[in-house]
């Protein structure tokens, strides 16, 4: 069942401490068009679906990648596509977007989206793999 829009808004603003739901639309635009790169096939089809359906689509219409980000440049490319943005305030958009992704996923959809990461992302999303 996909989380409703204004749920997931209201997560990502919550998480990321965004003063309006804009700031946490355009965080949630970039951070799910760069993730939508790194995911293929089935997993991304089910994400998608989990997601509210503007959301979904910018999942299955990344933007191309060369290669899959390591976690550090993944937060790197969120920071050069939103105007203003450091590391830092990128890290955080990062967080509160893959979070709600996390929450909106569930454990198993989670581990599978894992699994097609480079090693770290577990963080990002806010779920640490036991060591």
């Amino acid at each position: 069942m996909a989380m409703r829009r204004e749920a997931f808004l209201d997560h990502v603003r919550d998480r990321g401490e965004y003063d309006t739901p804009r700031e946490a639309e355009r965080a949630a635009r970039v951070v799910l068009a760069l993730l939508g790169a790194h995911l293929v096939g089935e997993v991304r089809a089910r994400l998608a679906a989990r997601l509210p359906e503007d959301f979904a689509l910018i999942l299955l219409n990344p933007l191309q990648s060369a290669e899959p980000l390591s976690p550090e440049r993944f937060v790197r490319a969120t920071a050069a596509w939103i105007e203003g943005a450091t590391e830092q305030t990128a890290a955080w958009d990062v967080s509160a977007v893959l979070s709600t992704v996390a929450d909106a996923a569930g454990d198993d959809l989670l581990r599978e989206v894992l699994l097609q990461l480079p090693a770290g992302y577990d963080l990002l999303f806010g779920h640490p793999e036991p060591a």
